[in-house]
């Protein structure tokens, strides 16, 4: 029987030296899933990553990635997957048509003119085919990339921070995509630090420093933090500020645009807070659901630096 789990890893571990890395990190992503990991830099998402599509052996752990055991079958695994990295690494010499050849040739790939074709059709760059890769924009090289980690028509795709720095419709236009891969039955595992990216994934694992904080559905992860929130917006935001920083009493205070977002587990605390405001210009103060990124703050928060001080935690 095929096990629907396209990557199924339990305890894996990578260690740098001393330095704990990755700790007994598990890992379950359905057939079809687009899959998040959101955490800050350092966190060990991207050598999560590396050690599933076959590029890094994990120091410890066990289970397999498409059928494939995860320590001993990394060759068959990096066939398989298509691996998008945080920066630009085609060439930038080389038109996207060449860049797209050369890529189906590494992959011994047949029909190879009409696999090109096919590509620069389904990521909308037929028009561009002739344009040195180096010539184009954050969102074009973006796309370039994609094409590049899907020719070969993977089953499983690993995207490492992909729209870092590319503008906001350009990542619209790469998420449409992502969803169009994925009704094919294409798996994806994405790393990303915004939130608006984050609430496209069917699910998502918060990690901090090498540990696994939560996976849930996207949806529920606000409910399983448990946070009580206020939204508080005054004619005096820094006054505002100050005097909540003077009461405690909270766990997340954030700045969203015109609004101070003010999260905490403790309710009553949380009341008396916002109560230390009272009398402000034009203050309205309301209950709010805490959402993804409160809670994604919260979790940060209370995350212990395993690189701090250049100790391993």
């Amino acid at each position: 029987m095929i096990s629907d789990l396209v990557i199924d890893v339990k305890g894996l571990t990578k260690k740098f030296g001393t330095r704990t890395v990755v700790d007994h990190f598990d890992l379950a992503v359905p057939r079809g899933a687009i899959y998040g990991f959101l955490g800050p830099n350092g966190s060990g998402k991207t050598t999560t990553i590396r050690m599933v599509c076959g590029l890094l052996k994990a120091d410890g752990g066990t289970g397999s990635v498409l059928g494939l055991d995860v320590l001993t079958d990394s060759d068959k695994i990096k066939e398989r997957v298509g691996y998008m990295t945080q920066r630009f690494s085609l060439y930038d010499d080389l038109s996207i048509r060449e860049n797209l050849e050369f890529i189906a040739r590494l992959y011994s790939l047949d029909h190879l003119r009409d696999r090109v074709a096919a590509s620069l059709k389904s990521l909308g760059l037929s028009d561009r085919a002739a344009q040195l890769a180096g010539t184009l924009s954050g969102g074009w090289k973006q796309r370039l990339a994609l094409a590049a980690c899907m020719i070969h028509e993977p089953e499983l795709l690993l995207l490492d921070e992909p729209t870092a720095g590319v503008d906001p419709k350009a990542r619209r236009d790469f998420w449409d995509a992502i969803r169009e891969y994925s009704g094919q039955g294409v798996t994806t595992l994405v790393s990303t630090h915004y939130m608006d990216e984050a609430v496209q994934c069917d699910r998502i694992a918060f990690i901090a420093y090498g540990k696994k904080l939560i996976d849930a559905r996207t949806a529920d992860i606000p409910a399983e933090v448990g946070l009580s929130a206020w939204r508080i917006e005054t004619s005096e935001l820094d006054e505002a500020t100050r005097r909540l920083k003077k009461a405690g009493g909270f766990d997340v205070l954030a700045r969203f645009g015109a609004a101070i977002h003010l999260a905490g587990k403790d309710s009553a605390a949380l009341d008396a807070a916002v109560n230390s405001v009272a009398g402000l210009g034009d203050l309205h103060a309301e209950r709010i659901e805490a959402g993804l990124e409160e809670a994604f703050i919260y979790l940060m928060t209370g995350a212990q630096d395993n690189f701090a001080n250049g100790v391993a935690a």
